[in-house]
């Protein structure tokens, strides 16, 4: 491990009030770290409300317990902790964290990749909407960072070329195996390492910052072409017939239940929220593109063929334009009443189901960034505007566990019932909106067990989220009934 000792960059206030209002903002994400860890915290839960001044006594103790933290904590650990939790929306939690170690006089690898992630992480929660899907350029980067880093020079490093020239390459990737060969993620790394103390340059953190959010997005992207591929072939093999399936790219030597690997499809929903390296995040990948290929092989022994293209959902706007209405086939004469809104609703009903529903919140989710300021977040299928609140938003991005998937359930059931209501509304068929029906009672009696349970296990914080996400859908069932 490398340690660099490196003068710390000025601190506005260096009083010891600053470093302790500094300290009560970092606190709450520290306790979280040490209860997922099993560390000790110095003080009792009665107390961890710490007071807006400190005796020195407590200050010290408090001060001493933060560094020792540091030391033990590594980043695949505070990633877990802040990708799992609503800490991560805490703009004054990750700016002071970033702060508390941008000035830590001497500096270690393990120190340099908490920097690295927590700057794409405050850029992510902090970026507008209006760049989110464009090609971010170094100015974008510099207004969203000012906060934390302060004014700095747009004048490219000559160090930082590699990163550029990959951030161009980055727009020609349309399929994930094509990205895992490049290296990529080796390639940046490399970069970084080779730093040293130049990395901590604020042009060159602004550099990494833009480099890992492209990337990360990049990814994101064309993993989500993946699942999509993968989840339309189960649904054409189910449909088939098609029991079970070879999985020997996958890793799977038997032949495994269909059942099992729609649920093994399932599960690459949520990012990586364990310890990983290069090694590990290509081993994932591979997998998954082994799955795609596995579930193709099985499309053509049944002699189906995959009805989604890799290149859909491989760019920024692709997510965009898959909302949009298909475009009329050769030679088909337009109907004079459908307009195109018309058509685009009427369409997407007619093929929306449990599963087609999840997957178009899913779409729209993790093409959005998360907006600062805000507790709701729309999504928008059919003719059906969906608010969402920010535990709604994390059970599709960000959590995993039965709470969340109780949370996506309520959300995708209450879109069905309010895009079939306006579908209703606008043809007069109540046809479909009976059918959401059906389904919404069902979850409803299934979401009050699960508050239920969630109180007799005294996790309160499920329990008033689910039970808030059931009353939305109970409302959108009295609403729906009244037509």
């Amino acid at each position: 491990m490398t340690t660099l000792n490196l003068p710390a960059p000025p601190r506005v206030d260096s009083s010891r009030q600053a470093q302790w209002d500094e300290a009560r903002i970092v606190f709450p994400i520290y306790v979280a770290l040490a209860k997922q860890l099993a560390i000790d915290i110095p003080v009792p839960p009665a107390k961890r409300n710490l007071p807006e001044k400190a005796e020195l006594e407590l200050f010290s103790q408090i001060q001493s317990w933060l560094d020792s933290m540091d030391q033990r904590v590594l980043v695949h650990e505070l990633r877990h902790l802040l990708q799992m939790t609503t800490l991560n929306a805490s703009e004054s939690g990750l700016q002071a964290l970033i702060q508390r170690h941008l000035r830590k006089p001497m500096k270690n690898n393990v120190d340099r990749d908490k920097i690295d992630f927590l700057l794409v992480q405050y850029f992510a929660l902090c970026a507008p909407p209006k760049i989110y899907h464009k090609q971010i350029e170094p100015a974008d980067v510099a207004a969203v960072m000012k906060p934390v880093l302060g004014e700095a020079s747009l004048e490219p490093l000559p160090w930082c070329e590699p990163l550029e020239r990959m951030i161009e390459a980055l727009r020609e990737f349309r399929s994930l195996r094509s990205m895992t060969k490049s290296d990529f993620i080796a390639q940046g790394r490399k970069v970084k390492e080779s730093a040293g103390a130049s990395f901590y340059q604020t042009s060159a953190l602004l550099a990494f910052t833009r480099f890992n959010f492209l990337l990360r997005r990049t990814l994101i992207e064309l993993m989500h072409a993946d699942l999509i591929a993968v989840r339309t072939g189960l649904t054409q093999l189910d449909a088939a017939g098609v029991a079970s399936l070879s999985c020997r790219n996958f890793g799977s030597m038997a032949l495994e239940p269909l059942s099992k690997i729609k649920q093994a499809a399932d599960e690459w929903k949520q990012p990586f929220q364990k310890e990983y390296t290069e090694s590990t995040v290509t081993q994932a990948f591979e997998k998954l593109m082994g799955l795609r290929q596995d579930v193709e092989l099985a499309l053509e022994k049944a002699g189906l063929k995959s009805t989604t293209p890799a290149e859909k959902a491989t760019r920024p706007d692709a997510f965009a334009n898959s909302l949009k209405s298909p475009s009329p086939k050769p030679g088909a004469e337009p109907r004079e009443a459908a307009t195109p809104a018309a058509t685009e609703r009427v369409t997407e009903n007619a093929e929306l189901d449990f599963e087609s529903c999840l997957e178009k919140i899913w779409e729209q989710l993790i093409a959005t960034p998360p907006s600062r300021g805000r507790s709701m977040t729309t999504v928008k299928v059919g003719g059906a505007r969906i608010l969402m609140s920010s535990w709604e938003v994390a059970a599709f991005v960000t959590e995993d566990g039965p709470s969340a998937e109780d949370l996506r359930r309520a959300v995708v059931a209450r879109t069905l019932v309010n895009t079939a209501l306006e579908a209703a509304k606008e043809t007069g068929n109540g046809t479909a909106l009976d059918r959401a029906l059906a389904v919404a009672r069902v979850e409803v009696t299934r979401l009050q067990e699960r508050v239920d349970v969630a109180k007799q296990a005294k996790d309160t914080e499920a329990a008033v989220n689910l039970g808030i996400s059931t009353k939305r859908l109970l409302s959108a069932l009295d609403e729906a009934e009244k037509l």
